[in-house]
């Protein structure tokens, strides 16, 4: 099957995964961590793309992010994406690429995965056995940014983490057990199903406004013949 035309839609939260080509590391060591975070904090700004939640992993990213514009969030991977490339190859004295392909990316209705894909990102180190627990310890993430345990200027909350608590103490303990807890099964099925694959991910009305909108397919159609219209009387 053909792969999706890439959906971005301004104002809607999209989850992006850019993965190493052959599973080779992307990040070696600390400077390499820290001159992605550097590229993204620069480059988020200039296209106009908020990130909520990131992981830096040692053969992939993630990033839950919402986007100004359409032009906005491919602009900002892509710049990041060959600017970091080419740092990394003059440090480690290789040459080609690194990326395998084209980012993916799906859009996300907030309401009911944006907090769910915050946790998945974060809880990424701990599904990969970077960690036994303790998902704030690991470095290269914004959940101990979330969890109040330190600032990150990459991380620019959503209003729906706001909405956990009253007080910053009161969002970031709600965070906290969100994290805790993990993410049930339901929603990691989901996620790992739609992220790679760009399906919209949402419940019907949302899909359904996503494709009006932007007249593209957004969802996965189910399989068989497709169903002949119904036709009322009067015709």
């Amino acid at each position: 099957m053909a792969r999706l035309p890439r959906l971005i839609v301004p104002g809607q939260v999209h989850h992006v995964l850019q993965r190493s080509n052959g599973g080779q590391a992307a990040f070696v060591d600390t400077q390499d961590h820290q001159a992605m975070l550097d590229l993204l904090a620069e480059y988020t700004q200039t296209f106009g793309v908020a990130v909520h939640a990131y992981v830096l992993m040692p053969t992939y990213w993630h990033l839950l992010a919402t986007p100004d514009t359409a032009e906005g969030l491919p602009a900002m991977v892509q710049a990041v994406g060959r600017r970091y490339v080419r740092q990394f190859n003059q440090r480690h004295g290789r040459r080609g690429g690194l990326w395998e392909g084209r980012f993916r990316s799906t859009v996300v209705e907030a309401g009911q995965h944006l907090l769910p894909g915050m946790v998945w990102i974060d809880t990424a180190p701990l599904r990969d056995g970077l960690l036994a627990d303790n998902a704030e310890a690991y470095p290269w993430s914004g959940c101990a940014c979330s969890m109040g345990l330190r600032t990150d200027r990459l991380i620019k909350p959503h209003a729906l983490y706001w909405a956990l608590g009253n007080t910053p103490f009161a969002r970031e303990a709600a965070y906290a057990e969100m994290v805790r807890a993990g993410n049930t099964r339901a929603e990691a099925l989901l996620l790992a199903d739609a992220i790679p694959k760009g399906w919209a991910l949402g419940d019907a009305a949302f899909v359904a406004a996503l494709q009006q909108e932007t007249g593209q397919r957004v969802a996965k159609v189910r399989p068989g013949r497709p169903r002949m219209p119904e036709i009322s009387p009067s015709k």
